[in-house]
């Protein structure tokens, strides 16, 4: 468990500088330029995902089952994954609508995907993984929003053709990750079998 603290910590720490400490960021950032704090914050953003990676594997040899999971609950992380994986692609797809309307859908996706995986699992390990991911999306997307509003940030309208591009492209993504990656990568079938 020290392994996915420590990995969670340096990892959401990295990811956290424009929510609590913005103007120390920039400060950095003039000081060692861009390209260095990318180097950086890349760097640091690695090894944080690798120590949590490995802390949230070995936490899942020896679970700490915190309560039976509801079938249901499973069906209804489904659909929100399904949801998460719409956002996500929003984020990278020009003039949709649903960035037009949500203006911040890699947050809101990837706090759909921590809330739907807080559902289906029942570790202690489950619960600080997606619990972080969970309460730090919040924290971004509020101070994002915020931020949009001192800014009088405007966000073109969406069209159309790249909606409809984003929610086949969010399925299609959606239905190979569920059906075939996530075992592959994570050991666990979403639906069905371990």
């Amino acid at each position: 468990m020290l392994y996915l603290l420590l990995g969670l910590l340096l990892f959401l720490g990295v990811h956290s500088s424009r929510i609590f400490a913005p103007g120390w960021r920039d400060s950095i950032i003039e000081r060692i330029g861009p390209m260095t704090w990318k180097a950086l914050y890349s760097l640091a953003s690695l090894l944080g995902f690798a120590l949590l990676l490995w802390g949230w594997g070995q936490a899942r040899l020896e679970p700490q089952v915190l309560w039976t999971t509801p079938v249901a609950l499973r069906h209804v992380a489904s659909l929100l994954t399904l949801l998460a994986f719409v956002f996500w692609v929003a984020a990278y797809v020009p003039g949709n609508a649903i960035k037009a309307r949500l203006h911040h859908p890699m947050v809101l996706g990837t706090k759909t995907w921590a809330l739907a995986h807080l559902l289906a699992n029942n570790t202690l390990a489950d619960g600080v993984l997606f619990g972080a991911f969970l309460a730090w999306s919040v924290a971004l997307f509020i101070v994002s929003r915020r931020r949009d509003r001192e800014q009088q940030r405007l966000y073109p309208p969406g069209r159309r053709g790249p909606t409809v591009l984003v929610l086949g492209l969010g399925v299609l993504l959606w239905a190979a990750f569920a059906f075939w990656l996530h075992a592959a990568l994570i050991g666990v079938r979403p639906f069905g079998g371990a």
